[in-house]
Order: C-alpha cells, then structure tokens, then sequence
C-alpha cells in the first residue's frame, strides 16, 4: 500500500493495473451519461418550447408530428427512457416524474448506473472479500438490479449474521456507489440529483442526500460556542508532546480524548519563527451533549455548514490565546474535529486574519470542502472501512479527484470493524506501521512545525446556551477514583438507558444458600418465598462508555437488625436511609471498563461477555452468546408507578460494600406476561448455574419492572463492617 492511496491490482491482459483501468473505463461511461441526459435536456426544452406549440396550433400537421416525434424519443424505450423529460414545472415536469413513478429509468441514468458498476468493479479488486461474502453480493446485487424489498431483506441480515459493526465497516468502501445507484434507480424524483452528483463526483448539497435543509439544519444549532482556558492534568503534561511532529499532534488529541477539549501550542521552527498548532479531537459518542459542541449535532451540522458551535468555540479560543495576526498556522483535526479545522480554513476572514498553511484532517469527510487560500496545504487520510470519511458522498472507489493539489491517502487497514477503524488510536497505529510514507510524506510538509514546543494550552469548549447534558438530576458533585482500568469518576452517570427488571418469586433456602456464608445477611421474605431478580440494562451513554449489563440479585433484609416486612416499609424511606436492598449474586457486562468499576469499586463479581439488547418497546429482548442466556417475549398489561431508587450490596474481601442507585425516568410495573428466560445446555457458570438453582429458567416472571429510557447514577461504593 503506497502513501498515496493506491495498492497493487491485478494486472490486465496489457499489463495496464485492473483497477486504474476501471477507474478510467467509469469516467469514460459517465461522461457518456452527462452528455445524454444533456440530449435529454435540451429535447425536454424543445418539446415544451412555446414556439414548438404555438406552430402545432397554426400548423397541426407538421407542428404535432414534431412534438409526437420529441415526446416518443423522451419516453420510448429504444429512446432517451421514460423519465427522461427533464422540466423544472408544468406539464413537463408532471410527464418525468411520472415516469418515474412508473419505474421506467431513463437512458442517462442506466448508462450512470454502468459507471457506478465498473467503479464497484474497481473496489473489488482491492477488496475481493466483498464478492466472497454472500450477504455482502446480495445486498450489491439487489441495489443495482433495482429490487427495494430484497435490498432492504438483504441488509437485515447481514446485520443480523455479521453485526452492526462488521456490517457497517463492510458497506463503507461501497456506501456512496451504492448510494448513487439508489437514488438514480428509485422512483422518486427528487433524489435524482442526488445520484447524479455521486456518480459524477461533483459536490453535494446537505438537503439532496440526506433530507435536511439549511434551515432545519440552523435549527440543530442549539446556541452559542463558548471557550474557557484550563490546565492539563500532571499525567496529561507528562504525555503531551514536547517536540513538534505529525504523530506527536495527533497523540495529543487522542490524549485530549472526547470530552470537549481543543489544544493550542507554539512551536518554534527550524528556522526561528514561532508557528501555531491547533489540534481539534472529534466527537463524543452517545446523546447530543447540550454542554459542549463536540456531538452527533454539531458534527452533523459541521458537515454542511461553516458555522457551527464548534467553529465558534474554536474562534473564541484563538482569540484568547492571542495569535498575532498573519501569524502562520496550521489545523490538524480528527473526525469532526477536522470538519470544524477545514471550516475555519474555509472562512475568509479567518484566512485574511492568519496565514492558514496547512490542513491536516484524519478520518474526516472533508471532499465537499475547500479552503479559501489556495495557498493552503491540504491532507486528508481516511480509512476505506472507516464509514465517517464516506458521508460526505465519495466513496473508497470513487473515480474523481475533486482535489487534484491536495494530498490523499485512502488506504486499506488491517482494523476493519466499526467505530474500531475509526479511532484515533487505530490510524496512529497505522501511519506508523501500515501507511509510514504518508506520516513522512505530512511531516516533510510540516518541516516549518518541526521543532521545541514553546507553549501549550488546552481550551475547553462549551455551549453555554444551554444547561448541561443531564441538568439537574445528574448535576453533582465528583470525586476521582483510581482502578486498574484508570482514575473513574464517580458517582458513575448515565445519561441514556433502559432497564427491565424480571422479578421470581423463589425457594428461601435456595436464595440463602447463594448468599454470602454469614449468619446475618437472610433474604427478604414475601410470605415464604424469597425474591430474586433478573435485571437487564442497555446503557448507551455513560461516564464508563456505552455498555450491556446483565445481574443477578436477591433481596436481603437489614444487615445489623432484620425485621419483617422491611421491603414494604423501604418503600417510604428514602434511599440513603433504606436498611433493605439487593445482594448482587453475579454481574456480566459487555466493557473491560464496566468490569472492573463493578468489580473494584462496587464490590460486585463481574464477568466480561457479549449481549445484544432490545429494551425500548413491549417486546424484550436479550441474546448473550458467551453466557448462553436468552430473554424474550411480550410484556403484559402495565401501570405507572413512582420511580425506584435501590441498593445494592456487593462484597470485597471480609467487608460489604453498600451502592446507592438513584434513578430518573417513567417507571411502569408489568404482568410477566409471555416473558421467558432460556438457558443452552453448554450455558456458563457461575451465572447460568445460579439461575438453574433458583428455577428461573423454568419459570415466568411474577411481574417485571421496566423503564425504556431513564437516567441514573451510581455512588461509590461504602464498605461496611460486616
């Protein structure tokens, strides 16, 4: 793989590279296709032409035999197509699209379709697993035969058999091709314009391709940006680079992580000068943050428009940081952070107030941009599998350079699942191991940057408009604990999950003999039955990181003085004053982070496994491979009833730990309705073994506890002496 983008094809007959020769073959055949629909245009405007009609009237004769002979070379099929009249309004316009409508693709469009084949032809060749795949060939050959209903069958099920992110990092090299077939091929006309611009390589406006017009799209921006100096932590300062490189900018964003920070440095060149680096991370995953600019909306919103909360942010900060002006400088971002360098270098007074000489961008889908001093040095560096770089409408087999003077490396990576191939972390990597010519090729440029590190300042970026992302209930005071995983913040905060909470009424006995072996920890009794509880959390955005969460709890009575009836009289009691709560007998989750926060901090026996979950509507759903565990089915009949906040009880060493949960959300209680809890024979211990012994998996739930969308936190853990 060269720097350049370009790798090895298999040689054609005449020993030209298969690929390039592709390439070629699909600018020639669009070409082609331009120059009919222009056929077509120019027939459409003669046909409707007043002159045309008003002679058909003087001279029926010879008038109407010239319409009827333009109208059957627009809609035969031997002709232009049945679509092919192209008219902006009146009877034209009702003509083409119901063409349209009726499926009849036009000439140009067939013949666009073909370049669009020969360029997934060319994508082949350097992915040839794509047309081993059978998932994959059927979604390609569905799309381009025109078959919605098969497409959208076969698209299903490759996320069912590969996964979410198997399948998306597969699509991504083939996304804007088969985008551009879709849009020629519906029968939608609006989309047309669409498909022309992605097979002809030409720039695409925000509402065509993805149905957001400027307008919506101005009112996503939630506010003003806002930029706050602030210091590094002392193992941030020990790690941040102190001599200026290509990979030593792009470690200091992977450092800066995603938590709304951009940093500022001086750099003192070869020659003396003292140059400026901004260095821009991307975005935060999970829910928009009203907080900071850095999420799903700004980047969104960066992606089609220059202004932004980010750009903004960023503006105020260089203002603080007081650059002189004409000082030269350059922008390295990843992900949306390159969105929002490439805006700024697109601004020109931005390029009028400093000398922008360079734009480095990684992972970033920056080809419907450019910067407005053509003097400005640009690199972009994406990976084929990476599906961020491809939203903006060029694909990994594009046969267009829309940036013939800028430096682009498109290159295939060894990481190919998603969001892992887009990670600042994984393309580091790769510039060092996979790509190094590129990384030697950018620091060439970079000469000028290349030297000691004079100063350096982190800015903080907010959106002051708006209250912060969980306000008020998730408002609170922190503290830093350290793991093995690294410093964690806690109370631990999750600002976006469901729950469902399956609860069995079980044997006394068998819930005691799993319990710890002491005397004073007895589960709670409801008549004579103990109550265990199967709760299932699908958390998507949390200070730990997204993850699933599958425990197994049963209630316990006061730990220094147990008391009948306890549980019913906890239910009036607030939560920190409870004497009641849930001994958690095993916990599995989907992150190495959640593992050990739960294991660590909580006091709680964590296994790592994977899960998919279902916990939004009626039907709940939960598949864990690695713990042989399957919960599906439809709840019953439910009500409202107040929100829950609990306790948990873990163990570490000789010592009970005690976890307060408080909870936010519209909590409903169900029947158990056809819910039902099913183990593999092969299923693993110790879970599958507890919930064997309790007789869950034989059982239905007596009623179960849900919540689809809910916010809560999670306190340290408080270690008792017991």
């Amino acid at each position: 793989m060269g720097a350049d983008g370009t790798a090895p094809g298999r040689p054609a007959p005449d020993g030209q590279d298969t690929r390039e020769l592709l390439r070629r073959c699909a600018r020639d055949v669009v070409e082609v296709a331009e120059g009919v629909r222009a056929v077509s245009a120019r027939t459409s405007t003669a046909l409707f032409d007043p002159a045309l009609s008003a002679s058909a009237r003087r001279r029926p004769r010879t008038g109407l035999a010239a319409q009827w002979a333009l109208l059957r070379a627009l809609t035969d099929k031997q002709g232009l197509g049945g679509s092919a009249i192209v008219a902006p309004k009146g009877m034209g316009h009702v003509l083409g699209a119901a063409g349209e409508v009726l499926g009849r693709e036009s000439l140009a469009a067939l013949v666009a379709v073909t370049s669009l084949r020969l360029r997934i032809a060319a994508v082949l060749v350097d992915h040839p697993e794509f047309g081993r795949d059978p998932g994959m060939r059927r979604l390609t050959e569905a799309v381009t035969a025109d078959r919605d209903l098969e497409a959208v069958r076969s698209l299903r099920a490759l996320f069912r058999d590969q996964g979410a992110q198997r399948a998306l990092s597969g699509l991504a090299p083939l996304m804007a091709e088969l985008l551009a077939i879709r849009a020629l091929l519906d029968e939608d006309p609006k989309n047309d314009e669409t498909g022309w611009a992605l097979a002809a390589g030409r720039e695409l406006s925000a509402d065509p391709l993805h149905g957001i017009s400027a307008a919506r799209l101005a009112g996503m921006d939630r506010g003003e940006g806002a930029a706050e100096a602030v210091d590094l932590t002392e193992q941030e300062r020990q790690v941040v680079a102190t001599e200026g490189s290509f990979l030593g900018f792009l470690r200091n964003i992977e450092m800066l992580s995603t938590d709304g920070r951009i940093l500022m440095q001086n750099v003192r060149g070869p020659d003396g000068v003292v140059r400026y680096v901004l260095q821009a991370p991307g975005m935060a995953p999970g829910r928009p943050r009203n907080d900071s600019p850095q999420d799903f909306i700004g980047a969104w919103r960066n992606l089609f428009m220059t202004d932004s909360p980010y750009t903004r942010s960023i503006l105020l900060a260089l203002e603080d940081y007081g650059i002189p002006r004409g000082a030269e400088l350059a922008l390295i971002g990843h992900s949306e952070g390159g969105i929002a360098v490439m805006n700024l270098a697109q601004d020109e007074e931005f390029c009028r107030a400093y000398r922008v000489t360079h734009v480095v961008t990684v992972g970033s889908p920056v080809d419907s941009k450019r910067p407005a001093d053509p003097r400005t040095w640009v690199a972009s560096i994406t990976n084929q599998h990476d599906i961020v770089p491809v939203l903006d409408g060029r694909g990994a087999g594009s046969a267009f350079d829309p940036h013939p003077g800028w430096y682009e490396v498109d290159y295939t990576g060894p990481t190919h699942e998603f969001p892992l191939c887009h990670m600042l972390h994984e393309y580091i990597e790769h510039l060092r191991t996979v790509i190094p010519e590129a990384r030697e090729r950018v620091d060439e440029a970079l000469t000028a940057y290349r030297g000691p590190v004079v100063r350096t300042q982190a800015y903080q970026l907010k959106d002051r408009a708006n209250p912060p992302e969980g306000y008020p209930f998730l408002t609170l005071p922190t503290t830093s604990v350290p793991t093995t995983a690294g410093p964690v913040d806690v109370p631990v905060r999750y600002y976006d999950s469901s729950a469902a909470h399956l609860c069995f009424p079980v044997d006394a006995a068998r819930a005691r003999g799993l319990l710890p072996d002491a005397t004073w920890m007895t589960p709670s009794r409801l008549g004579r039955r103990a109550m265990a509880v199967l709760s299932l959390y699908e958390h998507r955005c949390t200070t730990i990181g997204p993850y699933t969460e599958i425990a197994l709890s049963v209630l316990v009575d006061d730990l220094w003085r147990p008391r009948p009836y306890d549980v019913a009289l906890d239910l009036v009691r607030r939560v920190d004053l409870r004497r009641t709560g849930r001994h958690v007998l095993s916990l599995a989750v989907s992150s190495e982070e959640a593992r050990v926060v739960a294991e660590e901090i909580w006091g709680q026996p964590a296994l790592r496994m994977t899960a998919e979950a279902d916990l939004m509507g009626r039907g709940l759903r939960l598949r864990s491979p690695d713990l042989g565990i399957a919960v599906d089915g439809r709840l019953g009949r439910g009500v409202r009833c107040p929100e829950a906040d609990w306790i948990l009880y873990g163990r570490r060493g000789e010592s009970t730990v005690r976890t307060l949960v408080r909870a936010h959300g519209r909590l409903r209680l169900h029947t158990g309705g056809r819910i039902r809890v099913r183990l593999d024979t092969a299923a693993a211990e110790p879970f599958a073994g507890q919930l064997r012994r309790l007789g869950i998996d034989a059982d239905r739930p007596l009623f179960v506890l849900t919540c689809p969308q809910f916010m809560l936190h999670r306190s340290a853990g408080a270690v008792l002496p017991r």
